[in-house]
């Protein structure tokens, strides 16, 4: 009856390392593939930065690296390759995930995501 909340110390760490893995190997080629297309691509690029900045706290790089790595996984709840809806699901992850972490995007990560874009 009574609803338990997650909290930090239900992070499954050991997952995320390996979603850390899956997200360097194919963040780049999804992004080159698709994303800069995507009205979310410098927020994308904003939390992929911050997730691999060394003074991110483990929390918000579980966080970050868990939405990214919906967006980078072949699977998901809607296909990719639908027009116009089949990235719906995946900003929405992602826009939820930066509003739980926002305060540690910095700047500079967006600087940084609007200078990748731009070289696009």
């Amino acid at each position: 009856m009574f609803e338990q909340t997650a909290s930090w110390q239900d992070v499954d760490f050991d997952n995320a390392a390996r979603d850390e893995d899956k997200v360097r190997r194919g963040f780049w080629a999804k992004l080159k593939r698709v994303g800069a297309g995507l009205p979310f691509a410098e927020d994308l690029l904003s939390a992929y930065y911050c997730a691999f900045d060394r003074d991110t706290p483990l929390q918000v790089k579980a966080a970050l690296i868990g939405a990214l790595a919906y967006f980078v996984l072949p699977f998901d709840a809607i296909p990719d390759v639908l027009p116009v809806i089949g990235f719906t699901d995946d900003a929405a992850v992602l826009a939820t995930a930066i509003r739980l972490v926002a305060g540690s995007i910095k700047p500079e990560h967006r600087a940084a995501a609007r200078a990748a874009l731009a070289l696009r």
